[in-house]
């Protein structure tokens, strides 16, 4: 009786154990009876309260143009149609345009026509611009500069859509718009920072124009691996006038034959 209740406590083998260590995905959890054990639960919970707490996070302006000068890019603020958290939310097509003031002011600053205008926008996540955008941008924009390219001013934008870049773009008179933005959060990364690029933006533009490098962080897409991949999409996508579907990311295959 003894030897079968201690067999029947024994937890079995998880067959998916040894998979833990390839992925940050809730695998190989245990069991406690019917459920899940207690502290996974509160794990869970956590998690959860992270990701709430990434979407109503804000931009950290103050460090991010200080930032910005350190790196010897000026910037400035701009801010989207909604006015709060709460209507940003609920209205999507708000954080798509420019408030008029903002507008009226870009095309006050707007200056000579400049290959890359650079914004970084909230999104979803505050929290993964304020953690990496100025990482990234330390090591992209000498490559930018290297490859001889006219850098605009970096615009920070507040309750921000993707779409919001397009506008900002043409009223900087970019050629191609690169977009920094917080991706929606998930229960293992509140702070994925993700690179949204446009060739010849302009308002109207939909998805399949662009193209994304996503999952941005240590635990995720490296910066230098983020930079590599968008130094060689915004290069071609200005040499061939075009991007989104019809740009391929190639940059490991041209890695790979220059390395031979």
């Amino acid at each position: 009786m003894t030897d079968a209740l201690l067999s029947f406590e024994t937890p079995e083998p998880d067959p998916w154990a040894s998979l833990k260590s390839f992925t940050a995905a809730r695998i190989a959890l245990g069991r406690s009876g019917s459920s899940v054990p207690l502290r996974e639960a509160l794990a869970f919970r956590l998690a959860h309260a992270h990701a709430r707490d990434a979407v109503y996070s804000s931009l950290d302006v103050e460090a991010l143009v200080s930032g910005l000068e350190a790196l010897g890019q000026p910037g400035c603020q701009v801010k989207s149609q909604a006015e709060n958290r709460q209507q940003y939310l609920q209205r999507p097509d708000k954080g798509r345009m420019l408030s008029d003031a903002s507008r009226n002011e870009l095309m006050e600053l707007r200056a000579e026509e400049c290959d890359v205008a650079v914004v970084l926008a909230d999104g979803l996540s505050a929290t993964a611009v304020n953690l990496h955008a100025l990482p990234l941008l330390q090591s992209l924009l000498p490559r930018l500069r290297e490859a001889g390219l006219r850098l605009g001013l970096v615009v920070l934008a507040e309750q921000a859509r993707v779409a919001l870049g397009d506008e900002i773009g043409e009223l900087l008179q970019a050629r191609l718009v690169l977009m920094l933005i917080g991706e929606r959060p998930g229960l293992s990364a509140p702070d994925s920072l993700g690179a949204y690029l446009t060739y010849a933006p302009r308002p109207g533009m939909t998805d399949e124009t662009r193209n994304c490098v996503s999952s941005i962080r240590p635990q995720g897409l490296t910066y230098s691996a983020a930079s590599t991949r968008l130094v060689y999409l915004i290069g071609e996508a200005l040499r061939r006038q075009l991007s989104g579907v019809a740009l391929k990311d190639q940059s490991e295959q041209n890695a790979a034959i220059g390395g031979s």
